[in-house]
């Protein structure tokens, strides 16, 4: 296991623009932490760096029941989706492809 060196908590899109520009310019390695609900090891730094936990971004911007799609932020799990989801006939399942967040 590698820590990284530094952890920020984004609460914003803008704000991880802002960390991620300062990383590149200064050839910092960037370590992305959604909620923690991984078993690939991902958050490994190897490499040292900073690790964006972005468990704070955990807004549901948008939901259309017509097509079945949501748009959320990194931080968001799926059990608050499922909370968020009672009452209109929708859930998401464990192991679900074509996630997409903002």
């Amino acid at each position: 296991c590698a820590p990284p060196d530094v952890v920020v908590w984004p609460q914003a899109v803008g704000q991880v623009q802002e960390l991620a520009a300062l990383c590149h310019r200064c050839r910092v390695p960037m370590v992305p932490f959604g909620t923690g609900t991984g078993l690939e090891g991902g958050v490994n730094a190897v490499q040292g760096g900073v690790c964006f936990d972005l468990s704070r971004m955990a807004a549901i911007a948008e939901l259309s029941l017509e097509d079945f799609s949501v748009t959320v932020e990194p931080g968001v799990t799926r059990k608050a989706l499922n909370k968020h989801l009672r009452g209109t006939g929708l859930w998401f399942p464990v192991g679900t492809v074509g996630v997409r967040g903002v």
